[in-house]
C-alpha cells in the first residue's frame, strides 16, 4: 500500500503476506538487525543474570560433565580414547555437542514461548530463532577457551598432542552445526504449536540422541564391537560432526571428504525443510498456541 496518491510520503514498511516458502527476508532481517543484537544480547545476559555464579555456569557445565565421563565411560568401562587423554576428548566432544543441543532446544520453543510478543508486535520471525544460534555461538566461542586452556596444559605436561591441516574447515562444520539445530528446532517449534507435548519429547530425544552421536565414545568403537547396529550411527550426521571435530580438535579418530559431504547436504536439505514449515506456520499459529 502507498498513500503517495494523497500527496504525503509513501510509506517506510509495507506489511504483506510472504508468498514464498523458502524466502529467508534478508532484506527484512537487515533492517531489524538492531532487534537481532538485542535479542542475543538478551540472551546471554539475562540466562544468569539472578544467579550466584553467573556467567561461570557457561564453563561449570561442560567440565563437570566431562570429568563424569571420564570417571564412568573411561576409568570404569575402559573405553579407550588412544593417545588423547580421555578427559580432554570427552571436554572437546561435549563443548562441540553442547553447541547444537542448545539451538535444537532452544529454538524448537520458539512460537510457544514468543506467542505473546509474535502476537503485538510485528518483525521478521526468523529473527528470534535466529538470535537464539548466535547467542549460543558466543556461548560456545567461551567453552571453547576452556578447551584450549586444558589443551595448552597437557602439551605442557608432556602430551603428544598436535592440530592437522583440517582444523582449518572447523568454522563451517561450526556454522553447519548452527544450520542443523536451526532446522531441526524450526521444525519442532512449528509442530508444538498443535502438539505440546512434543516439548517433553524434544528435552528426552536430545539425552538419547548424544549417546547414537559418539559423544562419549570413538565412532570406530561401535562400529567393532556392534557391526549390526553400526548403522544406527553410521546414517546419523551428528555422529560424523562430533568425529570430524574430534579429528580436527584432537587428530584422533577419522575424517574423510564424503563424510563431511554428507553432513553439509543432510544439514541444507534439514535446514530449508524447517524453513518451509516455520514460515507456513508463521502465518496462522496465534490461533493454535
Amino acid at each position: 500500500m502507498n498513500n503517495s496518491k494523497n500527496g504525503a510520503a509513501p510509506w517506510l514498511f509495507e506489511i504483506t503476506p510472504k508468498n514464498k516458502f523458502f524466502s529467508l527476508n534478508l532484506t527484512e532481517v537487515w533492517q531489524y538487525r538492531d532487534l537481532l543484537l538485542l535479542f542475543v544480547k538478551r540472551d546471554i545476559v539475562t540466562v544468569y543474570k539472578q544467579t550466584v555464579l553467573g556467567p561461570l555456569w557457561y564453563f561449570i557445565q561442560p567440565l563437570f560433565t566431562s570429568i563424569i565421563f571420564t570417571i564412568i565411560f573411561n576409568t570404569v568401562a575402559g573405553i579407550a580414547t588412544g593417545s588423547v587423554p580421555p578427559f580432554l576428548f570427552n571436554l572437546a566432544s561435549i563443548t562441540v555437542w553442547n553447541y547444537f543441543s542448545s539451538c535444537l532446544l532452544a529454538t524448537s520453543d520458539t512460537f510457544k514461548a514468543n506467542a505473546g510478543l509474535f502476537g503485538k508486535v510485528y518483525f521478521p520471525r526468523i529473527i528470534m530463532p535466529l538470535s537464539i544460534v548466535l547467542s549460543n555461538l558466543i556461548k560456545f566461542g567461551l567453552q571453547l577457551l576452556i578447551f584450549i586452556a586444558f589443551y595448552i596444559y597437557f602439551i605442557v605436561s608432556g602430551e603428544s598432542l598436535s592440530p592437522n591441516f583440517t582444523l582449518l574447515f572447523f568454522p563451517v562444520l561450526v556454522v553447519l552445526m548452527g544450520l542443523m539445530g536451526l532446522g531441526l528446532g524450526m521444525i519442532i517449534s512449528s509442530m508444538v504449536t498443535k502438539y505440546r507435548d512434543l516439548t517433553y519429547l524434544v528435552t528426552f530425544g536430545i539425552q538419547l540422541l548424544m549417546y547414537i552421536s559418539a559423544v562419549n565414545y570413538p565412532l570406530a568403537l561401535i562400529q567393532e564391537k556392534m557391526p549390526d547396529y553400526s548403522w544406527i550411527i553410521d546414517y546419523n550426521p551428528m555422529a560424523y560432526v562430533i568425529e570430524i571435530s574430534r579429528y580436527m580438535l584432537l587428530n584422533t579418530g577419522s575424517f574423510s571428504v564424503g563424510s563431511f559431504l554428507y553432513v553439509g547436504v543432510v544439514t541444507i536439505a534439514v535446514f530449508f525443510i524447517g524453513l518451509l514449515i516455520f514460515n507456513k506456520t508463521e502465518k496462522t499459529f496465534i490461533d493454535t498456541v
